[in-house]
């Protein structure tokens, strides 16, 4: 892990579509440096990965154990990866 980067795969559970979960991760990861990608998935979930330095990658995903207000966040799933460094922002999926 080059400079102590990271990259994370999570999967969240809950209430958390329709909530503004995706925009409010993007404008967090966007703060934090962040990069990678959020989306929901057609079970419910939100699906994301994203790379950075460990102390900002865990910041986010502690961010996402709470999600936004009206969000309520059930189960995060985290699942680390190799570091790719293939993002150049932070972005909304929609597939």
């Amino acid at each position: 892990m080059d400079r102590g980067l990271v990259r994370a795969h999570l999967r969240i559970y809950g209430l958390v579509q329709g909530v503004f979960f995706r925009a409010t991760m993007r404008e967090v990861a966007k703060r934090l440096g962040v990069k990678g990608w959020v989306r929901n998935v057609p079970d419910g979930s939100v699906e994301a990965v994203i790379e950075g330095p460990r102390d900002k990658v865990e910041e986010l995903i502690k961010w996402a154990h709470r999600g936004p207000p009206a969000a309520c966040v059930e189960k995060v799933v985290v699942r680390w990866e190799p570091y790719k460094g293939e993002f150049k922002d932070f972005r909304i999926r929609y597939f």
